[in-house]
């Protein structure tokens, strides 16, 4: 069998509807589309799908509230319990973060959160850090280091 050999199963396709094309084509002089108004314009029938009938629409109806701020920075959060990847004794820096891919290279400043165990010894180089991840770090043996 050869691909271009292929055809559909007979009366798997409907032959093309060909209307306003005279006479023979059964769908002649108005097409299909009624006497007069606004269905049988080239513009009429096709309302939008936000249109509610006439009524006051949703978006309309809803009072204004807030806005988007244009210098929000995105913070990348990540918890100790994803720096059980580094072992016990590993210094832990952006770069190493990003080598493991636990954040992106560009993806806004980092923030350590304290969920779940941290691993022990580790030295931790981030802009940011909760007290509780700060706590457990320490506890853990762990230092807490700025970040250049």
């Amino acid at each position: 069998m050869m691909l271009d050999g292929l055809s559909p199963r007979p009366g798997a396709r409907h032959r093309t509807k060909r209307v306003g094309r005279g006479p023979g084509s059964g769908h002649r002089k108005t097409a299909g589309r009624g006497m007069k108004g606004q269905g049988k314009r080239s513009a009429g029938r096709e309302t939008p799908f936000h249109f509610e009938g006439g009524q006051m629409p949703l978006v309309r109806r809803l009072p204004k509230r807030g806005f988007r701020s244009l210098n929000k920075t995105e913070v990348q959060v990540i918890n100790i319990a994803a720096l059980a990847a580094f072992g016990d004794g590993a210094t832990v820096d952006i770069s190493a973060l990003v080598g493991r891919g636990l954040v992106r290279a560009r993806g806004g400043p980092v923030k350590l959160l304290g969920e779940g165990v941290s691993p022990r010894n580790l030295v931790v180089k981030v802009p940011a850090a909760s007290e509780g991840a700060r706590r457990k770090i320490e506890e853990a043996g762990g230092r807490m280091e700025p970040c250049e």
